[in-house]
């Protein structure tokens, strides 16, 4: 059983972001891996906005990243990249705190011209951390998926076919990964 971190990067309480993180991690849970959802909203703000390294919630936070065996990122797309928030925390993570760790990139945002997020401002923050194994993520359009405190539902079948393939193949990914530190 491997130990991934699901970090949603939505400012609100209740997001397209957070119930599509929750989708994710009821799909890997069900394929026998444990999962932690990391809403970077509920970390303190001051702490993030003064880099507060020696925070508890901090170091718990960062260590959980470090920790993890894979992480998946979904978060939505504000004025053509990923959140501030989310920026916010990725600045406090040690140098290479992906590296060695498979990566699922997951965006929401208003229209398709957001597409291009996930390839130019979130990949190569992840290669600046050290990730190696970046998958090639999944961009969801507002109107393709509904969302409410009850949790998600895809109003386009291709979307959640899509992210159940990406999410299947993170499994994969994971399950290589420690038949391989095994032997």
């Amino acid at each position: 059983m491997s130990n991934i971190i699901i970090i949603s990067g939505s400012p609100s309480s209740v997001s397209r972001a957070s119930t599509i993180a929750e989708y994710i991690g009821e799909l890997l849970n069900k394929n026998g891996h444990k999962t932690q959802h990391l809403k970077v909203r509920d970390l303190p703000s001051e702490d993030l906005l003064h880099a507060n390294f020696n925070s508890p919630s901090i170091i718990e936070a960062v260590n959980s990243v470090v920790n993890a065996d894979a992480v998946v990122v979904v978060s939505p797309v504000y004025k053509a990249s990923y959140t501030g928030v989310l920026k916010t925390f990725f600045d406090l993570l040690p140098e290479k705190a992906l590296s060695k760790k498979p990566i699922l990139p997951i965006l929401n945002g208003g229209t398709t011209a957001h597409l291009l997020a996930l390839e130019y401002a979130l990949k190569p923050l992840f290669s600046v951390l050290g990730a190696t194994e970046i998958l090639n993520g999944v961009f969801i359009g507002d109107s393709q998926v509904k969302y409410s405190e009850a949790g998600v539902v895809f109003e386009d079948i291709e979307i959640e076919n899509r992210l159940q393939s990406n999410v299947n193949e993170l499994v994969q990914i994971i399950n290589k990964l420690s038949i391989a530190s095994l032997n």
